[in-house]
């Protein structure tokens, strides 16, 4: 019996290292489920700890990640301009895999998707009650809110994921190395990336992919928890939004399990459909005027003091307002820049270094803003004329607030299903996405993964969002993004400086030809 159990067990472990990484695969996986365990059994504990991480990370490398992303968008910004721009992912002759509606649809959905949803409406209500700078509820505070909204979502995200996109897709494409972060390091240490060092790398990123995920999942299930509850009366709870988090997963795992060009391509570009129409409805349903002006206004505000904004560190020693705010996110989003990264890589093949930062960079900057003026900026008009009572509902749970500008308006029962829906799909890319590139980096950076391992990792994300709420619920999310965002900054950095080698070389080596090519082209 023993000797066919050793056969057996041989046998699994050879078709396990041929289908995964599995230092990589175990070291992910137990640091994953550790997390798990300790938010759902030591919930108390895990809840001070996050608290703690959050402060503390806040108190010590606030500077840190400021300068940091602030020079990342310097990067991109230098890298559109550059003599490099016009190298092509893949070789001059690679042509793009998907249109450029479905690879569009795809971007914005990884990329921001259900936080926009969540926030687009909360966010400028509560800086406009309690913001960084100004009086409360003045109209230096109105400015200020719809200015950080901007920042916050903006250029400087959209920088992260780019760099890491472009690194990842650079290597991966023209120099034929694993879709995974180690490849990130190879003109710093060449082979050794097939080492530790490359297996730490992969490991750090996969959870902290995980909890950037997780935070967004943990984001949409309480808005569609708050949804539900305006509508049918299901009570808001924790309890509930575990309840929803399982049911998603599940429909997440079948879409990630279909792969890219089914599952996740069409429900990404129902998504950018129906966050347009129900855009377009609250354009013309609200003071569409009013948010014209707010767009541009803001965008010139955001322009002026984008520098000043950049570099402001909160010097109040008793205040949070930079923690659990542009902290929070730019630890969000570097904790996601893997996720993003590696999607974007994976589905971007084709594409010149200059359409690729532009399509990635711009577009979907601008659509935010549209988004944050056109709900937001309605959100501000109702609650500056007194009528909606918009700031005491986000207070008292600042996922409702989207039910709450939507039962202002015209509709409010189709629309406040419409929202549901959005955030139900965003819920679902997110996951399936962000289970596809967990399971690429533990694959070795196989861009079609087996299918086991990516049930594995939908099921973990769910699993990991759940614990996350069970330990503190928003702020137990905060703390998980900023501290998976610390580690990450260093991979980005990496890229860059792995990035400017790799370029110079390329174009000095073999990329002249190709250029010089299009040059008599044009």
């Amino acid at each position: 019996m023993a000797k066919y159990l050793h056969a057996f067990f041989k046998k699994l472990y050879s078709w396990f290292s041929k289908e995964v990484n599995p230092p990589v695969f175990l070291g992910a996986a137990l640091g994953v489920l550790a997390i798990i365990i300790y938010g759902t059994v030591w919930t108390e504990a895990a809840g001070n700890f996050f608290n703690y991480i959050l402060k503390s990370i806040a108190h010590n490398f606030g500077w840190y990640y400021i300068i940091l992303v602030f020079s990342f968008l310097i990067f991109v910004l230098w890298l559109l301009f550059s003599k490099y721009s016009k190298i092509r992912l893949g070789g001059e002759n690679a042509k793009p895999e998907f249109s450029r509606f479905s690879w569009f649809s795809m971007i914005f959905a990884a990329g921001m998707g259900m936080g926009l949803v969540f926030w687009g409406v909360a966010e400028p209500i509560m800086h406009y009650a309690a913001p960084p700078k100004a009086e409360p509820e003045s109209i230096r505070a109105f400015e200020e809110s719809m200015r950080f909204s901007f920042f916050h979502w903006g250029f400087h995200p959209w920088a992260i994921y780019i760099i890491f996109a472009l690194g990842i897709s650079y290597f991966h494409f023209r120099h034929k190395l694993p879709l995974a972060p180690r490849s990130l390091f190879y003109p710093l240490i060449g082979e050794k990336i097939h080492g530790w060092i490359g297996h730490l790398a992969d490991a750090f990123c996969t959870i902290g992919t995980l909890l950037g995920v997780a935070t967004s999942l943990g984001l949409g299930a309480m808005q569609i928890n708050s949804g539900i509850n305006a509508m049918a009366n299901v009570p808001y709870s924790t309890d509930n939004q575990i309840i929803i988090i399982g049911v998603i997963t599940a429909i997440a795992v079948i879409s990630v399990v279909s792969g890219v060009k089914r599952g996740i391509r069409l429900l990404s570009m129902a998504n950018i459909i129906i966050m347009i129409l129900l855009m377009l409805f609250v354009f013309i349903a609200g003071p569409t005027l009013y948010q014209i002006n707010i767009l541009i206004n803001t965008f010139g505000d955001y322009l002026q003091h984008m520098i000043s904004t950049s570099l402001w560190l909160d010097l109040r020693p008793d205040s949070d307002w930079q923690a659990n705010w542009t902290l929070f996110y730019w630890g969000w989003w570097l904790s996601w820049s893997p996720f993003v990264g590696i999607f974007l890589a994976r589905i971007s093949k084709g594409r010149t270094i200059r359409e690729f930062i532009f399509f990635v960079l711009f577009i979907p900057t601008m659509i935010t803003f549209l988004w944050f003026s056109v709900f937001g900026g309605t959100a501000m008009h109702i609650e500056m004329i007194g009528q909606g009572g918009i700031s005491e509902i986000v207070n008292e749970n600042v996922a409702m607030s989207l039910n709450a500008l939507l039962s202002n308006l015209p509709f409010a029962q189709v629309t406040q299903w419409a929202g549901i829906l959005l955030v139900v799909i965003f819920f679902i890319t997110s996951s399936d996405s962000g289970s596809l590139v967990d399971d690429m980096v533990t694959s070795g950076g196989n861009p079609d993964p087996p299918v086991g391992t990516r049930i594995f990792w939908g099921v973990s994300e769910g699993a990991a969002a759940a614990a996350l709420l069970l330990a503190g619920g928003l702020s137990a999310l905060q703390a998980a993004s900023i501290s998976a965002g610390l580690p990450q900054s260093i991979i980005v950095m990496v890229c860059c400086i792995s990035l400017v080698k790799a370029l110079k070389k390329d174009y000095q080596v073999k990329g002249v030809p190709d250029l010089e090519k299009l040059k008599e082209k044009e």
